[in-house]
């Protein structure tokens, strides 16, 4: 059995078991379902009382409200971060009028990003993982309502465009990584299924790819630059506020049996967790390949493509067709991922993941990109569904928050990576080469991940079992 544990400490936390509903469930969530239908007049629940309803699956029918919630934040910290991530661009080249100053800012907050998301991993597995979650998502908020502060007092320039920048990334990684953690906890808190939550949560993630750049788009199109400003951190201290109304005790972290070690010293044993475990190195090495082959095609080879054939109003298309497709992927897995063997769901999804890239690569026909899209985005939801939940099976909670932020920090430059690689070939070549390049770089990480039997054992087990 492949375990990760950090060196020195024993996990206590209690073993999984369903409460409230059984484990079964096949319903499913919609915004709506979060939104309305859920009246709590002020001062009617407190205490036990509130905890009662929600873990209760019996207060919202077969969906407990807790695991909503969970869900609802998480959907709405990141349509805060796909807003911002369309209209932030924007706002800098009409504020500064120079490409560059685009350029700069996201070279700029790349490497504190990184460094951020490492660190962060240390701190989340030693505070209450619920107040991580609300500290990053009031960062980020605060980061981004900071924004028309300074240009109402002082005027707003490139440099501050920067600074807050960088400190927008104290918020983003680390609160990714937070909900991620969180996730086992909610789900046994719920009784529900880890399947079932990471599923949603996928669904959720996915819905926000489409509804996202959708919702920045009309709101730059309806309001003035101050005000997409306000709304974009409003989503984000709404998302605080939510996950603020789960138990404290939900994340709460499990007691330690050794002292505190400098941060950095335990920051190299998460790290070491993970080099340790061929597992979990194969398997976020699949992630974060996969990243960088789908960020040099979403971001460079498809935009020169279109533009090439003088059709870039198909761009906003194909990323329509490769959210949709995640989309149904990731609905797909939530509603039946007990129903097959981990190793079915990511031999499909690894086999779908790879023909979606080849197909896009090829650039033959608009219409060949677009279903190759589509092929992809199915494919890489479930990629993403199966390795996530795998990899909380396999990890003890008192290393999780380390192991997790890794992935996560490494994630933040493989989309970048694949851009500049992509652009490199092109330049160099011609859009067919660098798509074929990307798609190559995916195919070689399968192979060396296959090869190196990191995927030997998929057989999903009890997180708590993987404890022990």
């Amino acid at each position: 059995m492949d375990v990760a544990r950090a060196p020195g400490r024993r996990s206590v936390e209690p073993c999984t078991e369903h409460r409230g509903p059984s484990a079964d469930h096949d319903g499913t969530v919609t915004v709506a379902g979060v939104v309305s239908g859920i009246t709590v007049r002020a001062g009617a629940w407190t205490g036990h009382t509130l905890d009662s309803a929600l873990t209760s699956g019996s207060f919202l029918g077969r969906m407990p409200l807790i695991a909503l919630i969970y869900l609802a934040s998480h959907l709405l910290s990141l349509l805060g971060n796909g807003i911002a991530a369309v209209a932030l661009p924007l706002i800098v080249l009409q504020t500064t009028g120079s490409p560059l100053g685009t350029a700069a800012l996201a070279a700029s907050t790349a490497v504190p990003a990184v460094v951020v998301g490492l660190l962060s991993g240390v701190i989340i597995d030693r505070i209450n993982r619920r107040t991580a979650s609300v500290v990053s998502d009031v960062i980020s908020a605060a980061s981004i309502a900071a924004l028309p502060l300074v240009d109402l007092v002082w005027g707003l320039d490139l440099t501050w465009f920067i600074v807050l920048g960088i400190l927008g990334s104290f918020g983003d990684v680390p609160g990714m990584t937070a909900r991620e953690v969180l996730a086992p906890m909610v789900a046994r808190r719920a009784g529900l299924d880890l399947t079932r939550i990471i599923g949603l949560r996928q669904t959720l993630t996915s819905a926000a790819l489409v509804i996202g750049p959708a919702a920045a788009g009309v709101l730059l199109a309806t309001f003035d630059a101050t005000s997409v400003l306000w709304i974009t951190a409003a989503t984000s201290a709404l998302a605080a506020l939510l996950t603020r109304t789960l138990p404290r005790g939900l994340g709460e972290v499990e007691a330690r049996t050794s002292p505190r070690r400098p941060i950095l010293r335990e920051l190299g044993e998460g790290m070491a967790v993970v080099a340790r475990s061929r597992f979990l190195l194969g398997t976020s090495g699949l992630v974060i390949g996969l990243a960088v082959a789908l960020g040099g095609l979403q971001g460079l080879v498809m935009p020169l493509y279109f533009d090439l054939i003088s059709r870039p109003d198909l761009l906003g298309l194909v990323l329509t067709a490769l959210a949709l497709g995640m989309l149904g992927g990731a609905t797909l897995y939530s509603g039946f991922g007990r129903r097959l063997p981990p190793r079915a769901w990511l031999s499909a999804g690894l086999v779908l993941t790879t023909t979606g890239f080849l197909l896009m690569a090829s650039l033959i026909t608009p219409a060949l990109v677009f279903v190759g899209a589509a092929v992809l985005g199915l494919g890489n939801a479930v990629v993403g569904a199966v390795i996530g939940v795998l990899q909380i099976e396999r990890t003890t909670p008192d290393v999780r928050g380390r192991v997790l932020s890794v992935k996560s920090a490494l994630l933040t430059l493989a989309a970048p990576a694949g851009i500049g690689l992509a652009g490199v070939i092109a330049e160099y070549g011609s859009p067919v080469l660098a798509g074929l390049t990307v798609a190559g770089v995916w195919v070689l990480v399968l192979l060396t991940v296959i090869v190196s039997r990191a995927l030997r054992d998929l057989e999903s087990k009890e997180p708590a079992v993987a404890q022990q």
